[in-house]
């Protein structure tokens, strides 16, 4: 029996930079639909970043018509400020998905980068180079924010999908041999 095929979007909630990505699979291996960025580094009011942030997270919804939407949980980090802002850039996007009816499934960073390096600590450009191997694109580093957008999509699909498994790979080279099906190239 197949699998049914899904789109999955992706958010990498951020109050200077949201990160989404947009994928559609039924297999093994994901589709790249689309990534990208919305920058609100021009918008100074906090609170219209708020709004930007919905109406963007909506009109991707719209765009793509995604059958669940993955967002990354906030991190602990020691500034209560940056957390409290990232807590409600989130928080907007998850109310952009529920008035659309979209669930909402929330991954922690480590699992997100677990997901698709097979290490938890992995840097953003190891994530950004394992999503260009599975796409076969070329990832600019210069997206990294579009780039976790992408993985916290890739991470759902694994989840939801049953496919990866953690092999407790030692190194890149282990993770590859572990892994043959999540390397293309």
């Amino acid at each position: 029996m197949e699998a049914t095929e899904k789109i999955v979007l992706g958010i990498d909630p951020g109050t200077t930079i949201l990160g989404f990505g947009v994928i559609k699979g039924s297999g093994k291996k994901p589709g790249l639909m689309e990534m990208g960025i919305v920058d609100l580094r021009k918008v100074s009011d906090p609170y219209m970043k708020l709004r930007k942030i919905y109406e963007s997270v909506t009109r991707l919804i719209e765009q793509y018509l995604p059958d669940e939407m993955a967002i990354e949980a906030p991190f602990y980090g020691k500034n209560v400020q940056s957390m409290l802002k990232l807590g409600r850039a989130q928080g907007v996007a998850i109310a952009a998905a529920i008035s659309k009816s979209v669930p909402v499934f929330e991954y922690a960073p480590r699992k997100i980068k677990m997901a698709i390096t097979g290490i938890g600590s992995a840097s953003k450009e190891q994530v950004a180079t394992m999503l260009g191997n599975l796409f076969s694109v070329n990832m600019d580093n210069q997206k990294l924010d579009a780039t976790d957008g992408l993985a916290t999509a890739v991470c759902h699909f694994y989840q939801k999908e049953d496919k990866i498994t953690h092999t407790g790979a030692k190194n890149w080279s282990d993770f590859i041999r572990k892994n043959p099906g999540r390397v293309s190239g």
